[in-house]
């Protein structure tokens, strides 16, 4: 084992020590892939180094940059030193974090990290974090315990009965809110199609007066979906005027805040937050703004009582935590789980209050930088008003004709960094998301750099361009 895990240690160590120089996107494609790890099961096992060292082998022509500098697609950070090597020793280590009674040590880190957090966030003190895979789950476990909670209000057990016969639970959320909140909302039995949606302004927020019209009509449970963070623009739900408007109807406000509530770490940035500790539930992802390895999110609840029971297993063989002890299971849709306080609580040491603060500025400012660079190109629009770290792209060639997928193919192909596609304002746009903990404004200067000169490329293929 000791031999084995040295060996993994080197193979990792090649990669990480050139993921800031390789190309972001890699060369072979998922059939090539697939052809070279083979098509059939081998009938007698192999040996493990073999298996290690062919299994990296392939890996290194298939594998995308993301923990580097210049991966800027899909709002993902990379991850920090001491977060891996904690969840290196995490795998080695193999415990179930679901019951104190398996793992006491998974148990008392994850209610360190969980207290740490919602400091660090400005949240609830008293609220409950659930350590879940991401920020889909996140929002399946916020929204669970809201439909506990509004149902419990009106004397419906929809633990125990489900939703056939239940009074009506109306869903509000933004005409620009996030796919996983959709798909959130179908997974809790509430269906996507059933979301009322409310009209957003150029910058994807919810217009507050249009809640307002909206709600005054809903009778009965209703939860309004709030939005920290367009995954376009950066832009914020006024979440103050949305508490407000719903808590006066009884309602229970929701927070998808998968990077944006990362905002209220910020000293010079929490402002963009403002009310969002007032609602009643917050969706994060750990992999975004944390710097953690896949897979961490934090579903985190006002009510705790709500939150277990909308979670909660129980039977005869499930040795349940006594006096202040935790279980993990309580707080996740899963029995069966990595620990994965382990590695939030090692990104949150190495960083401290300070770090988690710098982390997001830096990351702020290169976006602010990343646009201020592309702004006096004739034929390239900055669409979005640059107040977190997202920063929306247009382009156009001279004749006008939108060309922004063939400038995205052609960053993506040259390797110097990756920015995915999106559609804004019913035309094809670039999104540029700033969220690692190794990008600096040399990374940025180099990708507008490669921007421009693609465009300039494209725009007028007539130029020659050095």
């Amino acid at each position: 084992m000791n031999e084995l895990l040295d060996q993994a240690r080197r193979l990792a160590g090649a990669f990480l020590d050139t993921v800031d120089t390789r190309p972001v996107f890699p060369a072979l494609r998922f059939q090539e892939l697939v052809t070279s790890l083979g098509d059939r099961l081998p009938d007698r096992g192999e040996d493990p180094a073999a298996i290690v060292d062919r299994l990296a082998g392939i890996a290194q022509q298939g594998l995308v940059a993301t923990p580097g500098p210049r991966y800027f697609g899909f709002v993902t950070g990379g991850s920090l030193p001491a977060a891996v090597a904690a969840e290196w020793l995490t795998t080695a280590w193999d415990q179930n974090a679901a019951l104190n009674v398996m793992s006491p040590f998974s148990a008392a880190v994850e209610h360190v990290a969980a207290n740490w957090l919602l400091d660090v966030l400005g949240l609830p003190p008293a609220a409950s974090v659930g350590f879940v895979t991401g920020a889909t789950m996140a929002n399946v476990t916020g929204l669970a315990a809201a439909r506990h909670e509004v149902l419990r209000r009106v004397g419906w057990d929809v633990e125990a009965h489900g939703l056939q016969g239940a009074p009506t639970v109306t869903v509000v959320a933004g005409a620009e809110a996030h796919s996983s909140l959709r798909s959130a909302v179908r997974l809790v039995g509430l269906g996507a199609s059933n979301i009322v949606a409310v009209s957003a302004d150029d910058q994807g927020r919810m217009i507050a007066d249009a809640l307002r019209r909206v709600i005054e009509d809903v009778t009965g449970p209703v939860i309004v979906c709030a939005q920290s963070g367009n995954v376009n623009t950066g832009a914020f739900d006024p979440l103050e005027a949305i508490v407000e408007v719903t808590h006066a109807k009884g309602g229970w406000v929701h927070v998808d805040g998968a990077f944006g509530l990362w905002a209220g770490a910020s000293p010079s940035l929490k402002h963009l937050v403002t009310g969002a500790a007032a609602a009643d539930s917050w969706a994060l992802d750990g992999h975004k703004w944390l710097n953690v390895p896949y897979d961490c999110g934090f579903a985190i609840v006002a009510h705790p009582a709500a939150h277990r029971a909308a979670m909660s297993q129980t039977a005869a063989y499930l040795l349940a935590a006594e006096g202040e002890e935790r279980d993990g299971m309580d707080w996740t849709p899963e029995a069966s789980r990595r620990a994965r306080g382990n590695a939030v609580y090692a990104a949150l040491c190495s960083l401290g209050r300070r770090g988690v603060a710098e982390l997001v500025d830096r990351c702020c400012a290169c976006a602010r930088r990343f646009a201020d660079g592309m702004r006096d190109e004739p034929g390239i629009d900055v669409l979005n008003d640059v107040v977190l770290n997202q920063v929306l792209l247009r382009f156009r060639s001279a004749t006008g004709e939108n060309i922004t997928r063939d400038v995205a193919a052609a960053i993506q192909q040259s390797g110097v960094l990756w920015a995915g596609g999106t559609t804004a304002r019913g035309e094809p746009a670039l999104r540029v998301s700033v969220s690692g903990w190794k990008t600096t404004e040399t990374d940025v200067d180099r990708s507008v750099s490669t921007l421009l000169a693609a465009h300039r490329r494209r725009s007028n293929p007539t130029v020659s361009v050095s």
